[in-house]
């Protein structure tokens, strides 16, 4: 067993930091690259190894699972967001949060909610006229929003208050961009950017407390009441099994988690579908061909099978979330060399989905490659947008039921084609957003 794994050198106190900083995606696809399945580098004060191994990621995220936990560095800004709630909890805190929201996220209950993203989906397109052009990314925005507050908080909002969560999107994504000063700066020090990151936690907050208010009026008793989630985090509360502070964290999490990553897998699949018309073609055909005049249904989702491919592809290439990190609570060996507990574990979904290791082809959008006889070979954490393992995504089969229904309503009667510059610039927060205003034309179908 190896001992220090190679990597990139860096520079006095920033370490890789600043170079990590002006180009994350660059810098991991460099160091896969470079490296191949372990290299180590200095992110500001934290020793860092990055993972571009499938079958080591497999060993952190599910087979050793328990000898990991999630980084302490992510608890500061992170931590102020979203608190204890399911994303960043651990333990016992974690394991009855979960054994809490798992009802509201069953397939049996999913199995029922179909129609209803598609009734908001059928919402978003109503007023729609070829020939507009719009932002997709704040129209898939719109939406994703508006089935997490009916399927998962019970409500539905005024359009001020819509506005106003996304309103707050902006200034809490931009806590998040790679900055190497807070890398090496103390957590105690403020940076430019604290004030405004707090007001829109504040403004949320606000939002958060209404719609409490309001599903106090509402939610019934536990045998008779509603399952969604914030339903059942209220009885618990009422049972003495949440406390308020419990019940904010994980509403800010559903909140903001439950909507970003599939709006964005909407708008790189709209962009996707735009810069290539045979795929899309092969969209429309299936979907006509499903549906056969229908509206979506959670039984045509079953049926669809170029759909799921496109979205995975789309994941692919743009994976919401573009890097996991973990830290060891004991020494551990991965890809034969000895990680110290303590240290930050970079597990890079962008570097591992686009490395040609392990991809024909990898920069080419192929959704055919979701085909089952081409996946016969391929290790399944080659590819994973939802993590994996007890911390896997809880949220993966709503985000993917969710997708296929807004992309077959609109895809039944328009195409949206992109009207900005290529190739796309991307912006790294807690998820990848493109930095241009995603402007799109609506057309009408070709027959």
């Amino acid at each position: 067993m190896r001992h220090t794994p190679p990597g990139p050198n860096g520079e006095p106190l920033f370490g890789s930091s600043r170079t990590y900083s002006r180009d994350p995606f660059r810098f991991v696809e460099a160091v896969e690259s470079a490296y191949g399945d372990v290299a180590r580098f200095d992110m500001g004060p934290l020793d860092t190894y990055m993972l571009a191994d499938p079958v080591a990621i497999e060993q952190v995220l599910v087979s050793e699972a328990d000898r990991f936990r999630k980084p302490d560095f992510q608890n500061d800004a992170l931590g102020d967001l979203l608190g204890s709630g399911l994303l960043l909890s651990e333990g016992e805190t974690w394991e009855r949060q979960r054994t809490l929201a798992n009802p509201a996220f069953s397939m049996s209950r999913l199995a029922g909610v179909g129609d209803r993203i598609t009734d908001h989906a059928e919402d978003l397109v109503a007023h729609w006229v070829p020939g507009d052009e719009m932002d997709v990314e704040r129209a898939m925005t719109t939406v994703t929003l508006d089935v997490i507050l009916d399927l998962m908080l019970g409500v539905e909002l005024p359009e001020e208050r819509v506005r106003t969560i996304q309103d707050q999107l902006v200034p809490l994504g931009r806590r998040f961009e790679p900055n190497p000063f807070r890398f090496a700066a103390p957590s105690w020090m403020p940076l430019p950017g604290d004030g405004e990151f707090s007001t829109a936690i504040a403004n949320l907050e606000d939002v958060l407390d209404d719609i409490i208010a309001q599903r106090e009026r509402e939610t019934g008793t536990e045998d008779d009441g509603p399952m969604d989630f914030l339903s059942v985090l209220l009885r618990a509360r009422d049972r003495g099994e949440q406390s308020p502070e419990q019940l904010r964290d994980e509403l800010m999490t559903m909140l903001l988690a439950g909507h970003d990553t599939t709006a964005l897998t909407l708008t790189y699949t709209w962009f996707l579908l735009s810069e290539h018309p045979d795929v899309e073609r092969r969209v429309h055909e299936e979907v006509d061909d499903v549906l056969a005049g229908e509206r979506p249904a959670m039984a045509h989702v079953r049926e669809f099978e170029y759909v799921e491919r496109v979205i995975n592809e789309a994941m692919r290439l743009y994976p919401p979330v573009y890097t996991l990190f973990r830290t060891p609570t004991e020494p551990v060996e991965l890809s034969g060399y000895q990680i110290p507990e303590g240290a930050s574990i970079m597990l890079p979904q962008w570097a591992v989905h686009r490395s040609d290791r392990f991809w024909d082809d990898p920069e080419t959008f192929d959704p055919d490659r979701w085909r089952p006889e081409r996946q016969v070979d391929r290790h399944r954490f080659t590819y994973f947008p939802f993590g994996g393992g007890p911390r896997h995504c809880i949220g993966k089969h709503l985000a993917m039921l969710e997708a296929q229904l807004i992309l077959a309503t609109i895809a039944s009667d328009y195409s949206l084609k992109f009207l900005g510059e290529t190739p796309l610039e991307l912006q790294p927060s807690l998820t990848i957003h493109p930095r241009q205003t995603m402007r799109m034309r609506v057309e009408e179908r070709d027959s």
